[in-house]
C-alpha cells in the first residue's frame, strides 16, 4: 500500500500490515498476479507500490532467477520491511508519478493494490507507460466496491457500529473508491497504452482468525489515523475486531474478494 495520506508508517505498523492483513487479503491475489506475469517471460520486473513484498515474493518465486526484479514503495517503513522479507529483489523508495527510472526501463511493470492511492493517477499512468518497454505489459490491480469484499463490506459495517453517525470513510473512499470500468480503461490509454483490458477475478480469502483480520484493518492500514483521531485506537481496534467476528465469526473462514485485473501494453 503506497501513496495514502500517512507517507511516513512505522516498521511495526508496517509488519502488522504484513502479518494481519497479508496472508488472508492480499496473499492470493499475490500469487494469482505473479502467475500472470510469469506467463510473459519478462527480464526485467517493476514493482510499483509493492508495500511489504507480498507480490514481490511471489513474482521471484515464479520467475527464473535472472530475472531482474525491481520494487518501489513512497512509505520508507514498507521499504525497510521489504527488503528485510525479500531482499532477492532491489529495494528503493520511489512515488508513482515520480518514478527514478529513464524511459522504456522494464519488460513488464506491475502495481498491485496501488494505483487507488496514487494523488495524481494520471501521472501515475503516464510514468507506467514511460519506463516500460515498446510492446511491454502494464498489469494493475484495484478493489472492486467494498460490498464484494467480504472482509472489508464487514469492517465498514463495524467502524459504522464503533463510531457511530459520523464514521471514518477511508475504506469505501480511498482502497475501494477506484473501481469505475470506464474511468481505469480511460485512464490507461490516455496514458498512451493500447490493448487495454479490465476484468474482475474473485477468489477466497482464508482467515484463521477474523479478529486478527479487524486489528489488521485498524492498526495496519491509514484507517488507524482516522480512528486514534476519534479516541483510543488500541480499544477501537478491538471494538472493530468484535464487530467482524459477530458478523463473520470467528473463524477459521473463507470468504470471497474481488478486484479487478488491468492490464494494457506500452
Amino acid at each position: 500500500m503506497a501513496e495514502s495520506s500517512d507517507r511516513h508508517w512505522s516498521q511495526d505498523m508496517a509488519l502488522r500490515y504484513d502479518e494481519l492483513l497479508g496472508p488472508t487479503v492480499f496473499q492470493p491475489f499475490a500469487e494469482d498476479l505473479a502467475r500472470r506475469v510469469a506467463e510473459h517471460r519478462p527480464s526485467t520486473v517493476l514493482e510499483v507500490a509493492a508495500g511489504s513484498g507480498r507480490l514481490t515474493r511471489e513474482l521471484l518465486r515464479s520467475l527464473p532467477p535472472h530475472t531482474e526484479v525491481v520494487a518501489t514503495d513512497l512509505n520508507p517503513g514498507m521499504v525497510v520491511l521489504g527488503a528485510r522479507l525479500c531482499p532477492e529483489a532491489t529495494w528503493q523508495v520511489a512515488a508513482a508519478g515520480q518514478l527514478p527510472f529513464g524511459d522504456h526501463s522494464f519488460d513488464l511493470l506491475v502495481c498491485q493494490f496501488g494505483v487507488m492511492f496514487f494523488p495524481d493517477k494520471s501521472a501515475a499512468w503516464a510514468d507506467f507507460a514511460r519506463v516500460t518497454r515498446p510492446g511491454g505489459l502494464v498489469l494493475v490491480t484495484t478493489w472492486t466496491d467494498a460490498r464484494e469484499h467480504a472482509y472489508a463490506d464487514a469492517l465498514v459495517h463495524a467502524v459504522e457500529d464503533v463510531c457511530g453517525e459520523d464514521p471514518p470513510t477511508f475504506v469505501v473512499r480511498v482502497p475501494h473508491g477506484y473501481h469505475d470500468v470506464d474511468e481505469l480503461t480511460a485512464g490507461a490509454e490516455a496514458a498512451g497504452l493500447t490493448e487495454v483490458r479490465v476484468h474482475p477475478v474473485t477468489l477466497q480469502g482464508h482467515a484463521e482468525s477474523v479478529a486478527a483480520v479487524g486489528r489488521g484493518f485498524a492498526t495496519g492500514t491509514p484507517l488507524a489515523a482516522e480512528l486514534a483521531a476519534r479516541g483510543d485506537l488500541d480499544e477501537a481496534a478491538e471494538r472493530i475486531a468484535e464487530g467482524m467476528v459477530r458478523q463473520l465469526g470467528p473463524g477459521p473462514v473463507s470468504l470471497p474478494m474481488t478486484a479487478l485485473v488491468i492490464e494494457g501494453r506500452a
